[in-house]
């Protein structure tokens, strides 16, 4: 296959099967970087799970300590008092009158909190909610009577880390504009986060590879070795 100009570029600044250090890897996704917007910076964790077993099913949260550099878009679905922790604590749309917009197809938000009130009605769109990641769930802290906490967590980094049906967690970690430092710690705190969470069941290889690229921008092996 014919090589675009930026990919000729590319192939001189890294080694594609070489594995590189956390910091190595980041200043090496910054500087392959080659478009002019603000690109997401990304990790893909294959893991050796099997998400058909509940034991193995990875899904639990983290704060990155730099944020995500995306302004989340947040819905609470409440009502009553609730209401106005939500918009106190900075959500974008509130109110049980958003269950029909949704209904519609209606999904202009990245994340949506509910109190536990809400959820025999919420659980009826799950076939419209779930394949999108919409729907909230007690284990990643948005079906909650703690409104404010939940909506502040996620405007201010809190992430979700859930494996897909292959093994694979995929998240986003940062922006090219980020400092290198930070988005290391942002790094660092995935990896931990998602060594801490092992199963006891699994006795293979739990983490197989992991990958970090920008939006547009080629994936770079880390090395796990020594993490």
């Amino acid at each position: 296959m014919k090589l675009t100009k930026n990919r000729k570029k590319l192939s001189t600044k890294f080694n594609r099967d070489e594995s590189y250090t956390i910091e190595e890897a980041v200043k090496l996704v910054k500087s392959t970087k080659y478009t002019s917007f603000d690109e997401s910076v990304d990790l893909a964790i294959n893991l050796g799970v099997d998400p058909r077993h509940a034991d193995q099913n990875i899904r639990l949260t983290t704060s990155l300590p730099h944020g995500t550099g995306k302004d989340v878009k947040v819905l609470v679905v409440t009502q009553g008092p609730k209401e106005k922790d939500a918009k106190d604590a900075g959500a974008d749309y509130v109110g049980k009158e958003f269950l029909e917009k949704l209904k519609t197809g209606w999904d202009d938000v990245d994340k949506i909190v509910a109190t536990p009130d809400m959820m025999p009605e919420l659980g009826k769109l799950g076939k419209v909610l779930g394949p999108k990641g919409l729907m909230p769930n007690p284990k990643s802290g948005t079906v909650t009577t703690d409104i404010s906490g939940s909506v502040r967590d996620l405007k201010s980094g809190k992430i979700e880390l859930r494996v897909e049906k292959n093994g694979i967690v995929h998240v986003q970690c940062g922006k090219s504009s980020f400092d290198d430092s930070a988005l290391e710690q942002n790094v660092k705190t995935v990896l931990e986060t998602i060594l801490k969470a092992k199963p006891a069941s699994v006795k293979g290889t739990y983490l197989k590879k992991m990958t970090i690229s920008s939006t547009m921008g080629p994936g770079i092996k880390i090395d796990h070795g020594n993490i």
